[in-house]
């Protein structure tokens, strides 16, 4: 479809935007929601704080947050899970929840080997636990691919905003569990940021393991959705091997050009001058690995190593339906708004918890302001988002969320100006966090309209990878930043950089009403002006 708003289905009174709030189907998306909170926070804040108080430097522990770039790349996988059938699983559960299943399953298992790993150690016990944390971001973009084709799949149009709304309650209630309780607890157990305790941190993450069986449980009782999209191309099973090939083949690439090069981008950054040189090299660094990567997999297909259909049914075809459905300026448009819309609050979340404890908060309040009432207050964000965007339309939501998500950045320069301020602390968690949620629901909704049924999950994968690509890239040099040109400065960037989104969404809501209104002039020929 070309419009979001019609989706949404603005003007409907308040009782019946509420109504669907009901349906088991949204029920279900709080659960699963929930599933997919827990590991975030065990890659970002609640990491970066046991790598603190085990004695990691900043700028290390902010470059942590490149473990979650699996969730920006995640579209290169996400067609292996619309094709590929997974052995017994499939026929068990069905293909998305087989999915679904498996990766939850690798999920607890890479916060246990988190769990397992002592940062304090050396021995290169930070590798082995960027390995796992590496493995962690996967394991959970995969689970994230499989929740998103699955609630698109499960509903019609008209309940995405709602659905969308518990999605993000659940998930924020997830982060709750893996913020404020990996916190507490890590914290009830002995460890401080002035007497440094392994052991806590270890049952603290086996607990984040065990609470990973709520998903697992709600896999296994809902039901398969039918699908709705064009029927798919069933290939052989030596078809899909070759397929899982390929992508091996481009995984192993980037890696190994990635650290193979690592040495000497290295050199390069400790030879320059200040942050930007810093953060421009290790952009060329990502790049050259990415370009490695699709050579690679191109080179493969070329040698037909894989079946040259399948290759263009799986990558191609896609992308190729999202451009020939939107015409290609409004597409661009659309993927440089999707691309920026979250830079604002992504950027300044990467080195929040670290600004929180710079100011002299303890543990314990940082978990009862950010990670609970920050939460909730999301959590109800959120759920007013959803309701907002039926009532109103998606469209008007999302340049309320742009306008409130950087604004809201402000709150936290006062916030480095006043200092160990509890109450200016609870405003600037309170702004941020019902801003966030607002936007985010609005956000979540629009993506899943621009998506076509016959490609589920690889274009929401493209969607919401490019959604935090840019955003992660430039939060992992946010510790840079800051020790380049303070707290202050950095707020009031992270407000700037979220201007130009305004802009994009006024240009993508009249793209959109263009491309969707009947001509009626005379001699009108079907075209679109947009």
């Amino acid at each position: 479809m070309s419009t979001t708003d019609s989706a949404a289905a603005p003007g409907a009174s308040w009782g019946a935007a509420w109504r669907p709030l009901l349906d088991s189907r949204v029920i279900a998306m709080c659960f699963l929601g929930f599933s997919a909170g827990i590991p975030l926070l065990l890659i970002f804040s609640s990491l970066s704080l046991w790598l603190r108080e085990a004695g990691v430097d900043r700028g290390a522990v902010t470059f942590f947050s490149w473990a979650a770039l699996g969730y920006s790349f995640k579209f290169v996988w996400a067609p292996l899970i619309d094709r590929l059938p997974l052995p017994l699983l499939t026929r068990w559960l069905g293909r998305r929840r087989a999915w679904l299943l498996l990766s939850q399953l690798a999920i607890l298992t890479a916060i246990l080997l988190m769990a397992a790993i002592d940062p304090a150690q050396g021995d290169g016990s930070l590798t082995r636990m960027a390995l796992a944390a590496v493995l962690l971001g996967f394991s959970a973009a995969t689970q994230d691919i499989v929740i998103d084709a699955y609630r698109i799949e499960s509903a019609e149009t008209s309940l995405q905003a709602l659905m969308s709304a518990t999605y993000i309650a659940g998930y924020r209630v997830g982060m709750v569990v893996s913020g404020a309780g990996a916190l507490f607890l890590a914290a009830a157990l002995g460890s401080t940021a002035e007497h440094y305790v392994y052991a806590a941190w270890r049952w603290t993450y086996m607990a984040m393991a065990a609470a990973m069986g709520v998903g697992i449980l709600t896999t296994i009782l809902i039901r398969e959705p039918v699908a709705r999209g064009a029927a798919v191309r069933r290939y052989g099973a030596w078809d899909y091997f070759r397929l899982v090939i390929v992508f091996a083949g481009g995984a192993v690439a980037f890696v190994g050009t990635f650290f193979l090069s690592g040495d000497a981008f290295a050199s390069l950054v400790g030879a320059g001058r200040g942050p930007l040189v810093g953060f421009l090299v290790e952009s060329v660094h990502f790049l050259l690995a990415v370009l490695a990567a699709v050579l690679t997999g191109w080179l493969l297909v070329r040698l037909r190593v894989v079946n040259p259909d399948m290759a263009r049914d799986t990558w191609v075809a896609p992308v190729q339906d999202f451009f020939l459905r939107y015409g290609g300026r409004t597409a661009l448009l659309l993927l440089g708004l999707i691309g920026l819309y979250r830079i604002s609050d992504v950027v300044l979340g990467v080195i929040s918890n670290v600004f929180y404890q710079d100011l002299g908060f303890t543990k314990p309040q940082i978990a009862t302001a950010v990670k609970t009432f920050g939460v909730l207050v999301s959590i109800a964000g959120g759920l007013l988002g959803g309701i907002m965007a039926t009532r109103y339309g998606v469209m008007r939501i999302l340049m309320l969320g742009a306008v409130l998500s950087a604004a809201t950045n402000l709150v936290f320069v006062w916030l480095a100006w006043v200092g160990n301020d509890a109450t200016i602390l609870y405003l600037a968690v309170g702004a941020d966090n019902l801003a966030a949620g607002l936007a985010s629901a609005a956000f979540v909704a629009f993506l899943s309209s621009l998506t076509s049924v016959a490609f589920t999950a690889v274009q929401y994968a493209i969607f919401s990878s490019l959604m935090t690509l840019l955003p992660k890239v430039l939060g992992g040099y946010s510790g840079t930043l800051v020790e380049a040109i303070g707290y202050p400065v950095f707020f009031v960037f992270t407000t700037l950089i979220g201007v130009p989104v305004l802009l994009l969404v006024w240009l993508a809501g009249r793209h959109l009403r263009v491309e969707s209104a009947p001509d009626t002039s005379p001699g009108a020929d079907g075209t679109s002006s947009g």
